[in-house]
């Protein structure tokens, strides 16, 4: 497999992506483990004083002391599965950090989705890198600029693709993964972090 990264030209972001970084045989085999391993749970969170249904399932997973809050909740870290390891360290290496964490998200559907967020929680420090490798169907994954409008971009996520973001992209953009009506099968997102202490 190529895994030469390409550069995707953002102003005031910093993302690189390689379209087939696991072959399509590991990619396959890591989603089926990952289904079986990742004690996966649908968690609650505010949204305009409401506590509703998250519409995706996800796990929170890391070394013991990599707790991390987001969507008002505090979560501690359910240990790394056997089929992460090994791809913790690989991406870690692509990307060029120790990564100590990972959220793990379940899309089972078009019906499930992820709203426009940035991943700029204090314990990410400045900057943070951010590796998403996708697993499954194929999904749209879009950027906008915080204060530009017009300023995004749009790009199909398949299969064994890796993203880096990494600089002031947080800073500058939200992303979100779009709900879709048409039929799509499901699709686990995998966004390795490094939770400072």
């Amino acid at each position: 497999m190529d895994k030469t990264f390409e550069s995707l030209t953002l102003p005031g972001a910093s993302l690189a992506w390689c379209p087939g970084w696991l072959d399509p045989d590991a990619s396959r085999a890591l989603f089926v483990a990952l289904m079986a391993q990742v004690p996966w749970q649908q968690h609650h969170v505010r949204l305009f004083g409401r506590c509703v249904a998250a519409p995706r399932l996800s796990c929170w997973i890391g070394d013991p002391d990599a707790s991390y809050a987001y969507s008002g909740t505090r979560f501690a870290p359910h240990p790394w599965p056997d089929a992460l390891r090994a791809v913790r360290d690989a991406v870690g290496e692509a990307a060029g950090v120790r990564f100590n964490s990972v959220l793990a998200n379940l899309y089972r559907d078009g019906r499930d989705g992820m709203g426009w967020h940035s991943d700029d929680e204090r314990e990410l420090g400045p900057g943070p890198v951010i590796a998403s490798l996708s697993l499954g169907a194929t999904r749209r994954f879009s950027f906008k600029h915080r204060t530009r409008p017009g300023v995004g971009l749009t790009l199909p996520l398949p299969a064994g693709s890796l993203l880096l973001m990494r600089g002031a992209t947080q800073q500058h953009y939200r992303h979100a993964l779009p709900k879709t009506a048409r039929p799509v099968g499901p699709r686990i997102n995998l966004t390795f972090r490094r939770i400072l202490g």
